[in-house]
């Protein structure tokens, strides 16, 4: 496969080989190392098509990428063919009565939700990054309103997608229904594939009613083990009233507080030991002040003492709250080296492996700075250290083998996963092959062995076990 062969399928100026134009898609959310041989851009489903078909013909290998919004690395190139899917990008078709959207891969949700809001909707997967479609799809991202609304799997009803095989086919999963059991569900294969199984280009997504009123609360707590305790009884006391439950390490919120000046903390007593983020929402019928009094009487046996650990408690009508939530990841930059761990736990398991973990990182490395934070409603945390400027230079080494012994932990002590949402790519790439069952792991690549003969992307699931 010649560069000319493909110019003449996207044409010439969607065709990318110099440096200078390389250079913004060798890099993602998290880090940079790209080496694309060249960019290519398809408008349709035709155009990726008949791509793959000249790839399989020359045995060149594709990597599919979005947004460039991960953090894995999933999407970036290591001397292979980028196809970027950022012209697959018409306006999103809404369904108002049946609350759909058909949407190509290339489009980013913060114009499905432009498109959606027009009728009063939205697509509910709530991130601090603006993906594409086909991105979300590939990594199944979930984000903080998982909790009531799910993750993309649960949120998509039909899809379409390229094989990587000698013909390029094209298959369309499901008709937009919410409800169709006529057959295996095979969409499922490729949400959460990593782009390594085909080439998704568009998708059906189910949407929700935007909230007509909605508030923030952010309880200040005296120790982090209390916000597994609210957990329960805010959920059988609000209902599907409750949308988010986030939570705040002592760390992670001064980080935020010291690196993003616009931030203000509502609390006079300053930075508590933990804190939990609340949200809640509803249709007209439900003021914002009906939400209130909900909250407080399901909390009230903490607020007058019946039950310990709350501190304060901080009501917000806007988003001045999720802004302080939001700007961690920003100043956990600005404080070092950020040495991210994305895992989840069983809900009940969380401030135990968070115990744990702190009393391991202590004696094997004190240098490191923990400023976790998360969808602990859901079990998720963002279990990330920080190096910090006072501890010398970054010893890529040792914040590895950090990172090693967390994982191994999660998995190993707790049952739990190393990778809660960020997907799989070249970064932790090493922890599937050691942390999977290899049984799981051949079965895996059995089934992309039959439907992407032609590897494309940067996953191989059936992996040698490195140990």
């Amino acid at each position: 496969m010649t560069l000319d062969g493909l110019a003449a399928i996207v044409g010439e100026r969607n065709l990318l080989d110099a440096p200078e134009d390389l250079a913004r898609y060798d890099i993602d959310g998290r880090q940079g190392g790209g080496a694309a041989l060249a960019v290519v851009r398809p408008s349709s489903t035709e155009e990726v098509s008949a791509l793959v078909r000249a790839a399989h013909a020359s045995g060149h290998r594709l990597v599919p990428q979005g947004a460039r919004s991960g953090l894995v690395g999933a999407g970036l190139a290591d001397r292979q063919i980028v196809l970027s899917l950022e012209r697959l990008n018409a306006a999103p078709v809404i369904d108002a009565v049946n609350r759909t959207a058909e949407v190509e891969a290339g489009v980013l949700l913060s114009s499905l939700n432009a498109a959606a809001g027009e009728h009063g909707l939205y697509f509910p997967i709530d991130l601090g990054a603006d993906p594409s479609i086909g991105g979300m799809v590939s990594a199944n991202t979930g984000g903080a309103r998982l909790l009531r609304h799910g993750d993309v799997r649960r949120n998509l009803l039909g899809l379409e997608v390229v094989l990587s095989d000698p013909e390029g086919t094209i298959l369309r999963f499901g008709r937009g229904l919410w409800k169709d059991n006529s057959g295996l569900d095979l969409k499922q294969l490729w949400i959460g594939g990593a782009g390594s199984l085909g080439i998704v280009t568009r998708a059906t997504v189910a949407l929700q009613p935007k909230p007509a009123n909605r508030i923030t609360a952010l309880i200040a707590l005296d120790r982090p083990e209390v916000a597994v305790e609210l957990i329960a009884p805010l959920e059988a006391g609000l209902g599907t009233l409750l949308t988010a439950f986030e939570g705040m390490s002592h760390p992670a919120m001064e980080a935020a507080l010291a690196h993003v000046p616009r931030l203000r903390l509502p609390f006079a007593g300053g930075v508590p030991p933990y804190a939990v983020l609340v949200e809640l929402s509803g249709g007209a019928a439900l003021s914002e002040a009906m939400l209130a009094d909900a909250l407080a009487s399901t909390l009230e046996p903490w607020m007058d003492g019946a039950k310990d650990g709350l501190i304060d408690i901080a009501i917000a009508h806007d988003d001045g709250l999720w802004a302080i939530r939001h700007a961690i990841p920003e100043g956990l930059r600005a404080s070092g080296k950020v040495i991210g761990c994305d895992v989840s736990l069983r809900r009940g398991d969380v401030m135990r492996f968070r115990a744990d973990l702190i009393e391991r990182l202590a004696a094997t490395a004190p240098q490191l700075r923990l400023c976790d934070f998360g969808h602990i409603g859901d079990g998720g945390m963002h279990f990330n250290l920080v190096w910090p400027p006072e501890a010398g230079p970054y010893v890529p080494a040792e914040g590895e083998a950090a990172r090693a012994m967390i994982f191994d932990a999660v998995v190993n002590d707790y049952g739990g996963s190393f990778s809660a949402e960020h997907g799989l790519g070249p970064v932790n790439a090493p922890y599937y092959a050691r942390l999977v069952p290899a049984t799981e792991r051949r079965l895996a690549g059995r089934i992309q062995q039959l439907v992407a003969p032609q590897p494309i992307g940067r996953v191989d699931f059936d992996m040698e076990d490195r140990g």
